[in-house]
């Protein structure tokens, strides 16, 4: 039997507005529409994982309310474990703010929930964090897995200060160019920057290190060095989720053996049908939907 991912993170309702463009400091635009949709980025990881076949346990933490069930039932529709996600009364669900702009960028802002680690990762075949829920639930996930000897996949977003010593911790660092600029302090903003930032955070203890650039591609900088893979051409409608939707994709391909070249492959033929597609969880694709050779493995729909 195929190893559970277990994600750690947050869970989101998110409130998307659609606009022709952001409005500057004191001005108002007109919406083009409003949708509420599930979100928050280790739900949209934990589903992406799904999606591609992999087995998944989420651990999370929302409020008792309404977002929080809709959440809920939204994990177990795709097969995801969520009986580690946990109603808190003194807390809400997360909610986060989505400006999406014609071009397909978006900006957001968040007003997070809470999550904590448990013991089902120490069965784990890989454990996927990210920072959008308090740092203590994020050291105490990755100190346990480092522990049970479990591949750590930090995706840092929103950047925060991490501790050297969780650094030698993390098996897999993926991050976009902003997160990289931040870390490695050099402006990210092409291929050969993207090599060099990456060369920088790897010398710091991960093994491997992605460096996703949107149209750009992904730069991976690991023992074979740095080497560059571009992005399918495909006109984007909403980038949300494009990021989620592409570790999720890694991490299940990881998972099942693949190299790290073809499970970057399956992340970016899954990113690039996600961008062609409105929402977050909604906009993520399910693996028979990509292309043959990177299909098998998913029945669901």
């Amino acid at each position: 039997m195929t190893s559970s991912i277990v994600v750690v993170g947050s869970l989101n309702m998110d409130l998307i507005m659609r606009m022709s463009r952001a409005p500057v400091g004191g001005e108002t635009v007109p919406g083009l529409d409003f949708s509420m949709l599930p979100g928050g980025k280790g739900a949209n990881q934990a589903v992406a994982c799904a999606r591609m076949g992999a087995n998944v346990i989420m651990v999370g933490r929302v409020g008792i309310d309404p977002n929080g069930d809709v959440l809920k039932a939204g994990l177990a529709a795709d097969g995801v474990d969520a009986r580690e996600v946990k109603g808190l009364a003194s807390t809400h669900t997360g909610v986060a703010s989505i400006w999406v702009e014609d071009d397909g960028q978006n900006r957001i802002v968040l007003a997070p929930s809470v999550a904590r680690a448990n013991t089902m990762i120490d069965m784990a075949g890989m454990l996927i964090v990210q920072l959008e829920v308090p740092m203590p639930a994020v050291h105490a996930a990755i100190d346990r897995a480092f522990a049970a000897h479990v591949p750590v996949l930090l995706n840092p977003a929103p950047a925060a200060p991490l501790p050297e010593s969780m650094w030698a911790m993390i098996d897999i660092l993926v991050l976009n160019e902003t997160e990289a600029t931040s870390y490695a302090g050099l402006d990210v903003v092409d291929p050969n920057s993207a090599a060099e930032a990456g060369a920088l955070l790897r010398a710091r203890g991960p093994d491997r290190v992605l460096v996703t650039l949107g149209a750009q591609g992904v730069v991976v900088v690991d023992g074979a060095g740095a080497r560059h893979t571009p992005a399918r051409k495909v006109k984007a409608v909403d980038t949300t989720a494009a990021g989620d939707t592409f570790i999720g994709a890694l991490a299940a391909a990881l998972c099942e053996g693949q190299s790290l070249d073809d499970a970057v492959a399956l992340g970016q033929a899954a990113a690039a049908l996600c961008v062609t597609r409105r929402g977050a969880q909604t906009s993520i694709p399910y693996r028979r939907q990509l292309a043959p050779a990177s299909a098998a493995g998913d029945d669901r729909s």
